[in-house]
Parts: C-alpha cells; sequence; structure tokens
C-alpha cells in the first residue's frame, strides 16, 4: 500500500485555509458517527447519497452531506491525506473562494458519475473521494511536473515521482476498475469502491483545471508585476 506524504509546494498565493478547514470538517464528523455506534448505520442511511432516492427526486441534500461522511477510519485517512498533500496548492493557486465552489462542484460532479451508472442502487454512497479526484484531476494539468513524495508502508521507505505518473497511474487504475465494474458478474453485489464518483470528479477537474490554468496565464500575461 502507499500514500502520498507530500509535494512541491506553491510559494505565494492564498492561504490554503479551506483545505484545511475540510479536512477538520470531514474528521469532526466522523468522531461524531463514531458515538453513534451502534446506531451509526441509520446516520449514514439518512446522510448518505442513495442513488434510486435521487433519482426519484428525494433527499438532494444528501448530495452535499454524503461528502463529509466515511465509512471507516482507513477510507478516512486516505482520502484526507490525498486532500491534505495535493488542495492546498489548487487552493493557493485559485484562490480560497474560487477553491470552495470548485471544491463543491467537484463532489456533485463525481457524484452525477455514480449515480447515473448505478441508478437503481438503494445503498448510500459516501465520502470527500468524488471531491478529492476532481482535486487530482485539476492538479495533473495545473502541477504536472510537481514532485510526489510517496510512502510506501510495506517497505516503511519514501520516493518521490513526478505527479503525472503517480496521478495517471491512479486514474488508470480507477478506470479499469471502473469499467470492470459495469459486467454482469458484479451487478447487485453490494456496497464498495464508487470507482465512477472517481473518474467523474476527475475528469471534472481536469477541465477545470485547463480553465483555472488558462485563466492564470492570461492574468500573466496582461499584468506587470513590480
Amino acid at each position: 500500500m502507499i500514500f502520498p506524504i507530500g509535494d512541491d509546494q506553491v510559494q505565494g498565493g492564498a492561504k490554503p485555509i479551506f483545505s484545511y478547514l475540510f479536512i477538520g470538517i470531514n474528521v469532526l464528523v466522523f468522531l461524531y458517527q463514531a458515538t453513534l455506534q451502534p446506531d451509526c448505520s441509520e446516520f449514514v442511511k439518512h446522510y448518505g447519497a442513495i442513488p434510486d432516492e435521487i433519482v426519484n427526486g428525494q433527499d438532494y441534500f444528501t448530495l452535499l452531506t454524503s461528502m463529509f461522511l466515511h465509512g471507516g477510519w482507513m477510507h478516512l485517512i486516505g482520502n484526507m491525506m490525498f486532500l491534505w498533500v495535493f488542495a492546498d496548492n489548487i487552493e493557493a493557486t485559485i484562490g480560497n473562494a474560487r477553491f470552495v465552489l470548485f471544491y463543491l462542484m467537484g463532489g456533485l460532479a463525481a457524484s452525477a458519475a455514480h449515480i447515473f451508472f448505478n441508478l437503481d442502487s438503494t445503498i448510500p454512497a459516501v465520502g470527500a473521494s468524488g471531491a478529492i479526484s476532481a482535486v487530482l484531476g485539476a492538479y495533473i494539468v495545473m502541477f504536472p511536473k510537481s514532485k510526489i513524495k510517496i510512502l510506501v508502508i510495506y517497505f516503511f521507505q519514501s520516493f518521490k515521482v513526478a505527479a503525472i505518473w503517480f496521478l495517471g497511474f491512479w486514474i488508470a487504475q480507477q478506470l479499469f476498475s471502473g469499467f470492470a465494474s459495469l459486467g454482469p458478474e458484479t451487478a447487485g453485489s453490494g456496497g464498495g469502491v464508487a470507482w465512477w464518483a472517481h473518474i467523474g470528479g476527475f475528469v471534472f477537474g481536469v477541465l477545470a483545471g485547463f480553465l483555472f490554468k488558462n485563466t492564470r496565464q492570461m492574468m500573466e500575461d496582461n499584468y506587470d508585476y513590480a
């Protein structure tokens, strides 16, 4: 198992207030979930995004609340590590308010993709990974040469790799698993990883990344810096 634990930091720009605030909110919500045991499942069912209900016009609010729920400690830790490493550079570059809008819209795009491929599912989808996938999509466009520090848990050693290779491998895994999940042998097999939420969020992030990159370049081309 590997985890990203650091990257090349953008110098200057906006302070990544909301990148860290989102981490704090996710952790606090999970701690609250833990206090609800053994009745946590009802909380998750109420605030998780259930595709069948969304398709039938019910509980639209869960498209937002589901972004801040997690199914276990490893689910939370994995997501928060990715958010901690990759989100701050995006927020520093595009600004605080724009980052909040981008993050939430990325989560909505991810949920839309998941629902499209799971129209009849009655299993609540939870987790920040869809919105985080949007961050990863923007990152691969805006900072492809950034060096990502990777920790290999098995050997407890770290090394660095360019973002384009690390994130390219990551999305390739998601695509492989996403298309594999469409096979008839996996239909109705129960809960698991929402691969298409990851893919949908990432695609949204890539498109937004090109927009952000072009906007930044236009600003640099039209202003003189003292």
